[in-house]
């Protein structure tokens, strides 16, 4: 999906990086805090764009995307939302990392312990996917603003 706002992750700030009113992005640094921080931001930008609806699985959803960032990649973890342009259409949520190897989902067995967190989003979501980046890699999904 192209949106048709666009702002762009930087990934020299740690922090908030300046997003206007479509989008918000922070970058967190590669620590086990992220995870926390990542939910608790993507939380309050939602509840501040009156979509709270969306709080409980979009953190969730950025939870697993977060930590499978901090397991495989060793350099910033940069997340971003893009906000409907509508009331009843589609939030965008992305998590980049400077690993270039694409995420590969799998099947975990019932005692497995991690595997789960990519068919959590592909389940949970409206669509998903990867992309390249020039620094690494983004992987997206979208979320539909229930009416």
């Amino acid at each position: 999906m192209k949106p048709d706002r666009v702002c762009f992750l930087d990934w020299e700030v740690i922090g908030v990086t300046d997003s206007g009113d479509d989008c918000a992005e922070w970058t967190f640094p590669a620590e086990p805090g992220a995870v926390r921080d990542a939910r608790a931001v993507v939380r309050g930008q939602l509840r501040e764009w009156g979509l709270d609806v969306l709080g409980d699985i979009t953190a969730l959803l950025v939870s697993e995307l977060v930590t499978n960032a901090l397991r495989h990649a060793t350099g910033p973890i940069g997340v971003r939302l893009v906000r409907p342009a509508d009331p009843s259409g589609t939030l965008l949520v992305e998590v980049s990392d400077p690993l270039p190897d694409p995420p590969r989902e799998r099947a975990a067995d019932a005692d497995d312990e991690s595997g789960r967190g990519l068919q959590l989003v592909a389940w949970s979501s409206r669509a998903w996917g990867t992309r390249p980046g020039g620094a690494g890699k983004t992987v997206w999904f979208e979320l539909a603003v229930p009416g």
